[in-house]
């Protein structure tokens, strides 16, 4: 027995001292980020060379951890610590595609059932200039988001900008810029409104009230780059005719679907508050009655839908491009990029450490960089891990696909919301993001309204 022990111990040491291996400056972390480097570079020109983002990120986040599997194989390597962080990985990505594929099926769903246009008649026919129409749907953005969660309602209100104007590009790149920006700043002072604002609260960083303490920065933050922005936005109102344009008419459940899915969101955060289990657990329960009401529906003789076709015009290039980005991600975690965000804390102290998340998040992902964070857990007070979850939260709307608010809005608005749409006005999203930590210094170091 005392024999068995020891062996299981020394296995068990090398299994750690092998995940411990920094690989980063190996062939295989040179190998491999340079392939993560070449696959972002074709996910940015996406327009210049009309391929999909989804195919770099796919092949970047599968081929990167096969040369990781490669280099175990040839220097002998327990490959057990790779094969924990692979599973690891799997329902992290998991639990973000079923997450989303739900979110996007109640979307067609209330698309195919007419209550987009519905909402688009009302807000059209009251007479709402271009501008008044860029600050509503930012306003409901930011206010929905804490609620809900930032993609889900970047998915929902850039699908209402587009049905509003399909062609009226002046309005629909700043309109979709402003609900990325204010989705992801609603969610940052939202325990629930964001993945990264959820794993600090799980981690126990802060309690629920001490996010909310990051409202005034991230309300003022996004106020700033919304009034830049509506300087861009065209005069004038949408084309409305009262006499050709009649009122749409909601098919049979389209109300119902409405309710199901505030009931599925609801279900979700608060299943993943109270009973512990994954957000898109209460989300795959959402689609379970979505499933049944319209297997009832339809059995009445109604006008029914079919959740299957609704299910084929979901975005499946946005679920893949989240697989390929967080698998390459994943894949610069295990081989030791990583580790070096936490070696900026006792360089240049957590202030400009935290700042600087805010920008990595928009060129990486700020989910695994927030996780390494996490994992390596600097000392720091409540002010400094309030100001990594600001900072992680909505330095993502640096970039078109830094969030995955914005992601969701490229998927719904191809063609149109693109990386390079998106990046001429992104300094106005960095003045806002000045902003935003300017006002979280005077309140939080200065003031000590916390």
């Amino acid at each position: 027995m005392e024999h068995g022990s020891a062996v299981e111990g020394a296995v068990q040491a090398v299994a750690h001292a092998a995940s411990d291996v920094n690989l980063a400056t190996t062939w295989v972390g040179w190998l491999s980020l340079a392939v993560f480097v070449i696959a972002y570079y074709f996910i940015a020109t996406e327009e210049k060379y009309e391929i999909n983002k989804a195919k770099p990120s796919l092949f970047a986040g599968t081929f990167m951890f096969m040369l990781v599997g490669i280099y175990y194989a040839i220097n002998g390597l327990d490959p057990m610590p790779l094969h924990e962080e692979l599973e690891k990985l799997i329902l992290e990505i998991a639990e973000i595609f079923f997450f989303l594929l739900v979110a996007m099926t109640f979307i067609e769903t209330l698309i195919e059932r007419g209550v987009f246009d519905l909402m688009k008649y009302k807000l059209v026919s009251k007479g709402y200039s271009y501008k008044k129409l860029f600050w509503l749907t930012g306003v409901l953005a930011f206010f929905i988001s804490p609620v809900a969660d930032n993609l889900t309602t970047a998915l929902i209100l850039s699908t209402v900008l587009f049905t509003i104007d399909k062609k009226n590009i002046a309005f629909l790149v700043p309109g979709a810029i402003n609900i990325v920006v204010a989705a992801n700043a609603g969610g940052a002072w939202s325990p629930f409104g964001d993945i990264t604002t959820l794993m600090a609260w799980t981690a126990n960083k802060g309690e629920f009230v001490d996010f909310l303490y990051l409202f005034p920065a991230s309300v003022v933050g996004w106020g700033v780059t919304a009034f830049l922005l509506s300087m861009s936005v065209p005069s004038g109102q949408p084309p409305f005719d009262a006499s050709t344009e009649q009122k749409p008419v909601v098919k049979d459940g389209g109300m119902v679907v409405v309710y199901l899915g505030v009931l599925t969101i609801v279900i979700a955060v608060l299943g993943h508050q109270f009973f512990h289990f994954p957000a898109m657990w209460g989300m795959m329960f959402g689609l379970a009655i979505l499933k049944l009401y319209s297997f009832g529906l339809n059995k009445k003789g109604s006008n029914g839908f079919d959740i299957y076709v609704n299910m084929q015009k979901v975005e499946n290039d946005t679920l893949l491009f989240f697989f390929g980005i967080l698998s390459a991600v994943g894949a610069l975690h295990f081989l030791g990029f990583l580790d070096y965000v936490h070696d900026l804390y006792g360089t240049v102290g957590s202030t400009a450490a935290n700042i600087g998340v805010g920008f990595l998040s928009a060129i990486v992902d700020n989910v695994p960089v927030m996780s390494a964070i996490l994992k390596s857990s600097p000392t720091m007070g409540i002010d400094q891990w309030m100001l990594v979850t600001m900072t992680a939260g909505i330095g993502g709307s640096l970039i078109s696909f830094g969030s995955a608010a914005g992601v969701g809005v490229m998927g719904k608005l191809r063609g149109i919301y693109t990386f390079g749409a998106h990046m001429k006005h992104s300094w106005t999203i960095l003045v806002g993001y000045i902003i935003s930590i300017i006002i979280w210094y005077v309140q939080f170091e200065i003031m000590g309204l916390y």
